[in-house]
Order: C-alpha cells, then sequence, then structure tokens
C-alpha cells in the first residue's frame, strides 16, 4: 500500500506539474505575442493643411494604393453652415469652402488631386461611403444613404468607367442582384477578377461581381447561409449568436492566405469565410457594446503571416489589435476624446506598406488621422 501511494502521489505531482508547464508555456506564449504586437502613436502635424480654403467633412471611406498614397472619400455635404461660411453668398466668414469628396495625399500629408461629385453618366452617391483602389489604381466608390443601391469604379483622375446597380427606392432585398442595399465596404480580388462588396445598411449580405464587367458571380449572408432580411430586433449581449448579419455589414477583407473577414458591426463579431462563401470561424470583440457595435473597420499587419487585426471600433471609439487566430485583444490604442490621437465616432482605418495607419471619423468627428508605427519587432518584419 504505501508503495502504491507513493506512485499514486509521484503521479499526482507530475500531473499537477505538467498541467502547470502548460499553462506556464501558454502564458508566455501569449505574453511573447503581445509584446511583438505593434503599437503606433500619434502624428499631430498630418495632413498638410488643405488648399483653397478647403475643409473636409465626415470621412466616409479611406484606401492606401500600391505607392503608398491615401484616398480619402469625404462627404461635402456634411458640413454645417458655419463651416462652410466662406462659400455662401454673401460670405458669412473667412473659412471655409467644402473641399471635393475625392482626395489623394501623399505619406507626408500633401494633397495630391482632388476630384469626384456627380458627373454625366453615373449617378454619384447622396452620401459617399467607402473607397477602395484596386492593384491597377482603379478607384471604386460606394454610398450608404437610402436610394445609394449602386457602386461606381473609376480610372485614378476621375475617369468613369463602370457602374454596379442603380439608385432606387425599393425596400431592402438581399437575394436581388440588379441592385445593392447601401454598400458599406469595397475590396477588389484583382487575380481573380473580382470585386466583393459587403451590403450593406440595407441589406444583409456578401455579394460578388465580375470586377470587370459588373456581371453578378454569388453573395451569401452570415454563417454562409442565404440571407434573410427579417428584422432580428436589438441586439443583446449574452443571447445566442444571431444567424444573420446586422445592418451594416460595414467592411470586407481579404487576407494573404484567402479568407474573406467580414465586420458586423452591430453584432460585435467578425466572420470569416472561403472566397466561395463558406463559413470558417467567427470570433466577438467586446460583446457588451451596444449602441452601433465594435467591429466597424480593420486592416491585417504588415508581417508576411498578417499575425494581427488592428480594428476600429467607433462605439468604444478606440483602435484594437487583435491576435488573427483566434481574436483575442492584445493591445489598443487612443480613447474617446478631441485631443490628437483621440476619436469621436472612428468610423476608418486603412495601413501603408510600412505599417503606419490612418484614420478617419464621422458624426461631427470629421477628422484623418496618421499613427505611426514604434515598435518593428517580430510582428511586422
Amino acid at each position: 500500500m504505501r508503495t502504491f501511494s507513493f506512485h499514486k502521489t509521484r503521479a499526482r505531482v507530475l500531473v499537477r506539474f505538467g498541467i502547470a508547464s502548460l499553462i506556464l508555456l501558454s502564458t508566455d506564449s501569449l505574453a511573447t505575442c503581445a509584446q511583438d504586437a505593434p503599437r503606433y502613436r500619434v502624428d499631430p502635424f498630418w495632413p498638410q493643411e488643405l488648399p483653397n480654403n478647403w475643409i473636409i467633412g465626415q470621412v466616409g471611406g479611406l484606401a492606401v494604393d500600391r505607392e503608398d498614397h491615401i484616398w480619402v472619400l469625404q462627404r461635402p455635404a456634411s458640413n454645417t453652415v458655419d463651416e462652410i461660411g466662406a462659400s455662401l453668398t454673401p460670405p458669412r466668414s473667412q473659412c471655409c469652402i467644402a473641399a471635393p469628396p475625392v482626395l489623394e495625399f501623399d505619406k507626408q500629408g500633401n494633397l495630391l488631386q482632388s476630384w469626384g461629385g456627380p458627373g454625366q453618366g453615373f449617378d454619384w452617391p447622396k452620401t459617399e461611403h467607402g473607397i477602395y483602389v484596386d492593384k491597377d489604381d482603379n478607384v471604386w466608390i460606394g454610398g450608404n444613404a437610402p436610394t445609394d443601391r449602386h457602386v461606381l469604379k473609376f480610372k485614378s483622375d476621375g475617369h468613369f468607367l463602370m457602374q454596379i446597380g442603380h439608385p432606387s427606392s425599393d425596400p431592402p432585398n438581399s437575394l436581388r442582384t440588379d441592385i445593392l442595399g447601401s454598400p458599406a465596404g469595397i475590396e477588389v480580388d484583382s487575380a481573380a477578377h473580382e470585386v466583393y462588396i459587403a451590403d450593406g445598411y440595407r441589406n444583409k449580405r456578401v455579394i460578388v461581381f465580375d470586377a470587370d464587367t459588373g456581371a453578378f458571380k454569388r453573395l451569401w449572408g452570415a454563417y454562409g447561409n442565404p440571407p434573410d432580411d427579417a428584422d432580428p430586433g436589438a441586439y443583446h449581449p449574452g443571447a445566442p449568436p444571431g444567424q444573420q448579419f446586422r445592418n451594416p455589414v460595414h467592411c470586407i477583407h481579404i487576407s494573404r492566405d484567402g479568407l474573406v473577414y467580414v465586420c458586423d458591426r452591430l453584432n460585435d463579431r467578425m466572420q470569416v469565410f472561403t472566397k466561395p462563401g463558406k463559413f470558417v470561424k467567427e470570433f466577438t470583440l467586446r460583446p457588451e457594446t451596444l449602441g452601433n457595435g465594435s467591429v466597424w473597420q480593420f486592416v491585417f499587419s504588415t508581417d508576411e503571416h498578417q499575425k494581427f487585426l488592428v480594428v476600429a471600433d467607433g462605439e468604444n471609439n478606440v483602435i484594437w489589435t487583435l491576435r488573427r487566430e483566434d481574436g483575442v485583444v492584445l493591445g489598443q490604442t487612443g480613447h474617446n476624446g478631441r485631443n490628437a490621437g483621440q476619436f469621436h465616432w472612428l468610423h476608418q482605418i486603412v495601413s501603408d506598406s510600412a505599417g503606419d495607419l490612418y484614420t478617419g471619423e464621422v458624426d461631427t468627428g470629421k477628422r484623418i488621422q496618421k499613427f505611426v508605427l514604434v515598435n518593428h519587432g517580430k510582428s511586422q518584419k
């Protein structure tokens, strides 16, 4: 009996030691990952002052092209009378005049060109929302007003190329392929010649078209199921996961390993799919968040394996750093407020090839900011 007890006790010690070692290794691994996670500081001098007495309104979209130029899609109509006093007749004040909707900046914050607005042969959106610059330097633009049921494709100089969908007052219908539902996000898979659309503020789906011809390819809803436009009711933390997206389906991006990431904003979650639309996984981000939700927009980190997701949260007004593998939060940047590096309705985020971030705000924020990557550790090699 004593021999048996000794072996039994020894076995317990070994098991406990093994469990403790596993926990320690897991903790050390998480700590190492957190140390490698990207960290940022605000550049309060970016961008440079706009020319022509211009001022920007709400930032409906941001994009970065292959030359690391930053494209801003802003909403001139969102400016208040006192903000554009110089444009009134007679002028109310010395400043300002609404800038054109599309602005292209270099990394130093210098304005390179501007264009946009109503034109011949296409329907400019009533409320600008979502911009993407593909590898051929084509500029894609969407809108989220009730009648904005389309996306536009331009050359980088503003020359019109193609329109998918058309303005409409028809009710939402996530099974229709001739119009969209106030699309919020756009991404182009250049190799496959396909454009993916987070659709959107009225529809509850992802929809894919041929990027050259505009022909419909496929669509899906949450979990890869057919979309359902029924009202799911208010979001409640702790309730069973919603089986459909809530409006808005706010962003869509494709990882280097071919996975499609979708922002389901009001459900406080991100869902991941294959390109054909098969559900892979999901994770939530601060699921107790109410209001406008936590998952607004994101970028992948610039390391080879894109180990991190850098998420803009416009309700909590922070930038979260998540581990891409499982959505674990490793850090945060910023705070609700009016100072440099703080946010009010953080709406958009993009990253250049160096890992620097650019953000845009809506509501009364009406601001673009730059955040410089300050740690060039393992995550950025």
